[in-house]
């Protein structure tokens, strides 16, 4: 490549002022200021002249002229080729990126991603059992057969493995858990961490393959506590110790959800007025909820009040660890080793219902609002305005009554046949 007599030389890039200079065969210095120096490679592509920077020319990451002419001959070659250097360094970028992105997929492995998944979204997730099911249903069935592989190669044949040992024997879980790894595997692939079709996609792929659950398979309630027995289980818990046995109690007591309870605040609580509000973002139908308080609830409370300092924060049921409430788990810990593992902390809820029904005259609005229960008829909702709090507050206490006495075997045999 011929090269003009008139070039540039090591002194006048380090000397010449402000101006473009030509050193031939497409190459040229910018020169700004005395510490603005750069090279630029000039050519025409489709009519267009182009340029393409080399680097600085002054400053600790200077490009000598010799480097810059070796650089300007090799593109040089490339034009005379007909092909375009900035396409060419475009292309290598977006290949370089996609390099970067297939080693950073090979780097994250499924359990990788699931707790990136839960990290990103269970904020919005109102209470701490859906977060502990949400990751206890992947590890338990999907972290065997794609735990510790990559995101990008999970594949149907590792969704399949962990769908059907389970798919007619746990059908709720298994419709679940399939739903779960899909939007896992949908999150990897939003963050560029694996490419394609998601393998866990129910129509047209999974459902070709498992037959469909439906929509009238048979609901499996959770485990409830026979209302003629509540008072003997009240009377076993308060011999148990520890904030585990004192949330559980309280449950009871209030008939709320265990979340609801575990979420509790000391700011919501009105000892004086015997009222636990509970705020809309933390109820099912996000409405808030006020809580007639019992007294043997307000006991509990009152029990734990001394108990509140700056490390357990506002909790009124806090955890082993400063700043967090207790962790669902403890209540089911508690009923297994109380040798009730086939209770449920919500499933008290159901007890306190069919109390009601069999044992009391409370209409069934007034039961409906002590669950806090969204009123199936919304005619009847929409005109009933008041929350019943008085006739809630009557209901609860004599469920607090019934709690507190233990049934003997002559009481619970006849009850249905005596009308009770």
């Amino acid at each position: 490549m011929p090269r003009k007599a008139a070039g540039l030389t090591a002194l006048k890039v380090r000397t010449i002022g402000a101006g473009r200079y030509g050193d031939g065969g497409g190459l040229y210095l910018l020169v700004r200021s005395a510490e603005a120096r750069f090279w630029l490679f000039r050519y025409r592509r489709d009519g267009k002249m182009r340029e393409m920077g080399l680097g600085p020319a002054s400053g600790p990451s200077a490009v000598s002229l010799a480097v810059a002419r070796v650089k300007a001959r090799a593109l040089h070659d490339v034009v005379a080729e007909g092909r375009d250097p900035l396409a060419d360094r475009d292309a290598e970028a977006i290949a370089a990126k996609a390099a970067a992105q297939q080693a950073l997929a090979r780097a994250k492995t499924f359990g990788d991603v699931t707790t990136h998944y839960l990290e990103a979204h269970e904020a919005g997730w109102r209470n701490e059992k859906h977060r502990w099911q949400w990751r206890q249903t992947l590890e338990a069935h999907a972290f065997p057969h794609m735990g510790d592989l990559p995101v990008a190669e999970v594949t149907t044949a590792h969704v399949m493995a962990a769908l059907e040992p389970i798919w007619r024997s746990k059908r709720e879980t298994a419709g679940r858990l399939r739903g779960r790894i899909e939007s896992v595997l949908d999150y990897a692939r939003a963050r560029e961490w694996r490419t394609g079709e998601n393998p866990a996609r129910w129509r047209g792929h999974i459902a070709n393959m498992l037959p469909a659950l439906g929509k009238a398979q048979r609901v499996q309630h959770l485990a409830a506590l026979p209302w003629a027995e509540i008072g003997a289980f009240m009377a076993a818990l308060r011999d148990e110790s520890g904030m585990g046995a004192r949330a559980l109690e309280f449950t009871i007591l209030t008939a709320a959800r265990s979340g609801e309870v575990l979420g509790a605040r000391w700011s919501e609580i009105n000892l004086s007025a015997a009222v636990w509000t509970v705020p809309a973002s933390r109820m099912k139908a996000g409405r808030e909820h006020r809580v007639p308080l019992c007294d043997p609830a307000l006991a509990v409370l009152r029990v734990l009040l001394p108990l509140r300092d700056a490390e357990r924060g506002d909790w009124v049921f806090p955890g082993p660890k400063g700043g967090k409430p207790l962790s669902n788990m403890s209540m089911l810990m508690l009923l297994r080793r109380m040798g009730r593992g086939d209770l449920t902390a919500h499933g008290f809820r159901s007890t306190f219902r069919d109390w009601v029904a069999e044992r009391t005259a409370y209409p069934r609005e007034v039961a409906e609002a002590a669950l806090a229960h969204t009123l199936g008829d919304t005619v009847e909702a929409a005109y009933r305005r008041g929350d019943l709090m008085e006739k809630r507050a009557r209901l609860m206490a004599e469920w607090a009554t019934y709690c507190a006495r233990v049934a003997a075997a002559a009481d619970v045999i006849p009850i249905r046949a005596a009308g009770a």
